[in-house]
């Protein structure tokens, strides 16, 4: 991120008082915590919050990745990825997860942090926010589709898919 782009961040951060902030490298604990708290609650693997504030400390401090939280102490966490990709300018953003912990579910938090994440993320230059949703999770397409993301491409009747596949080294025999 350059200079510029670091100073209107900042600005818009303190700008917002009382809404989320973006987190520094020394809340990757924290933003951990709340990843395996999410993966928990939904019986999906996570490596632990250890493991992961090791990889967040390093992806933080790189600047593809950021998390915006919310609350003191926070109780919820937006993550994004920032790429390259050839049909924008700018980077592509990917809202890899944001989370709410369950006491504080229906109150505009989720919404404050898709706010911050997108003000974010357009201050870093990026032109298009992607979101994958669980098909069966019709909560959260609910909550994306009210803050005005779509599943189909313009002009499309069929809505898109997300495939994916983990990768592994070819052995050799």
């Amino acid at each position: 991120m350059s200079k510029d782009e670091q100073a209107r961040q900042d600005e818009w951060m303190t700008e917002q008082p009382g809404s989320p902030r973006l987190a520094e490298v020394a809340d990757a604990g924290i933003v951990a915590a709340l990843l395996d708290a999410f993966n928990r609650e939904f019986d999906t693997p996570t490596p632990g919050p250890v493991v992961l504030a090791t990889r967040l400390e390093r992806l933080l401090a790189g600047g593809a990745v950021f998390a915006v939280l919310a609350g003191e102490p926070a109780m919820a966490l937006a993550l994004l990825t920032m790429r390259p990709n050839v049909w924008y300018d700018g980077p592509v953003a990917l809202l890899d997860e944001l989370y709410v912990e369950p006491g504080s579910r229906g109150q505009g938090v989720g919404s404050a942090l898709l706010a911050g994440a997108e003000a974010i993320a357009l201050l870093r230059g990026a032109e298009l926010l992607e979101i994958n949703v669980d098909g069966e999770d019709t909560a959260a397409r609910r909550f994306y589709e009210r803050h005005g993301y779509a599943n189909r491409e313009p002009g499309q009747d069929q809505p898109q898919l997300y495939y994916h596949r983990e990768l592994t080294a070819p052995t050799s025999t």
